[in-house]
Formats: C-alpha cells, structure tokens, sequence
C-alpha cells in the first residue's frame, strides 16, 4: 500500500489545474493594517490622519475595505473616503481590483458626499515598490485617478524608513471638494519605523504636500495653504 502522501500527491497531479486553483483558494486569511495614524502638527489646521486597508479571502480572490481621511484637529472639519473592493490576482504580485467608494468632506459647515465606481491594481512593481493605482468615475461622471507607491527599506532589522509618493488628477473641476481639472496634488512623505514588535511600530518622518494648477486657485479663493511642510509622528499596526 502506498504511503499516504503519495496518494496525496497523485491526485492533485491528476486533479486540473482549475481544480487544483478551487483547492488552494479555499483556505481564507484576513489582515487589519493601519499603516499611518499620525499627527501633523504643522499642516493646516493640524489634521490627525489615517490610512488603513483590510482584506479577506484566499489566494486568488479576496474583499478588501481601504479607508483614508483627515480630522483638523484646529478647524473642527475633516474629510474621509472609504472604499469597497473585490479583488482578484491576475499576476503573480498584482491583483486586479473594482467596487465603490464613498467621499465625504466639511466645507463651508456644510457636509459634501459623493459616490464613485473604482478600478485599479495593487501590487509589487520590481524592486519591491508597492504600487497602488486606480481611476474614480463619480455619480455625476466625474473622472479622477490617484497614485499611491511606497518602498520600505530596511535600515536595521527592526528600523525601516518608507518613502511614501502620492498623486491625485482629476478630469473636470468639483469646487465642492477642492478639485480642480489637471494634476489637483502631490504628497510626498519620509517616514522611519521602529518595530517594537512586527505589528506595532511608532514612527517620525516629514511630509511635504502642495497643490497644483486650478486645484491650487481653489484652495487660494477659499483661504486655504496651497504647499506646506510639516512634521509627523504616529502608529503602525497590524494584525
């Protein structure tokens, strides 16, 4: 009699390969990430930021949650979006991903919301750059894209520093949330970790962020800082 896993082993050979994808994909995992809860003591308004993603699923297919947003902590706003994606792995690295997101944001004491349909990747670009870009059409058929990429870089085994590179563009002006057509943003931080543990890291760093074009004449009609630097300091987490 043979041993068993031998038999094992005959049968996923023998098993197709969508069968085999239907096995391996039914085991799901889960993780929560908040990879930035800082404060920005000298950005406008001196906003409590966040940043954090979470996803469940398998190998190949998975649900993500990711939500972004600011409290200034100064003025009594805040701005926040959250969206809802499903997700599946097209390349080895690369996931393929579409759903919904929700935008919401004070100006004026007036809240604003509005709803989009989104389609993007997440993923690894060579070198071990996580690249994140996705294009937004709103409810009304407003079209806008945002590029995320961020590298970590080990400086010790429990030191990282994160460059962290953020763009926004958007099709046509929205004056209702600062958006202007053409390249509306760009947020460039630096950020260095230290790992207490794996999944709990307090960092500093230093974030520059400045407006361009009609994004810029907006925020300069409504009183607002067109480019500012400051200094950060926050959480890590994961579990």
């Amino acid at each position: 009699m043979k041993p068993l896993w031998t038999l094992g082993l005959m049968l996923i050979l023998a098993t197709p390969a969508p069968a085999v994808a239907q096995v391996m994909d039914h085991h799901n995992y889960s993780l929560i990430v908040l990879d930035l809860l800082e404060y920005q003591p000298g950005a406008p308004g001196r906003p409590l930021a966040w940043d954090a993603v979470a996803w469940s699923g398998g190998d190949f297919t998975r649900f993500w949650i990711k939500s972004e947003g600011s409290v200034q902590t100064a003025a009594g706003t805040w701005e926040a979006d959250v969206q809802g994606l499903y997700s599946r792995l097209i390349a080895p690295f690369w996931e393929f991903q579409a759903g919904g997101r929700i935008e919401t944001k004070t100006s004026g004491g007036t809240n604003h919301t509005r709803g989009f349909l989104v389609v993007g990747l997440e993923g690894l670009a060579p070198y071990w750059f996580e690249i994140e870009p996705a294009v937004f059409l709103s409810h009304r058929g407003d079209l806008s894209a945002r590029l995320t990429a961020t590298y970590d870089m080990y400086l010790a085994q429990r030191m990282v520093a994160q460059p962290r590179l953020e763009l926004k563009a958007a099709l046509q002006e929205v004056p209702e949330f600062g958006v202007g057509p053409g390249l509306n943003d760009l947020n460039f931080g630096f950020r260095v970790r230290y790992e207490i543990r794996r999944e709990f890291a307090p960092y500093l760093g230093v974030q520059w962020v400045s407006k361009f074009a009609e994004t810029a004449s907006l925020a300069r009609s409504a009183g607002e800082a067109v480019r500012h630097f400051t200094v950060v300091g926050g959480l890590r987490v994961w579990f």
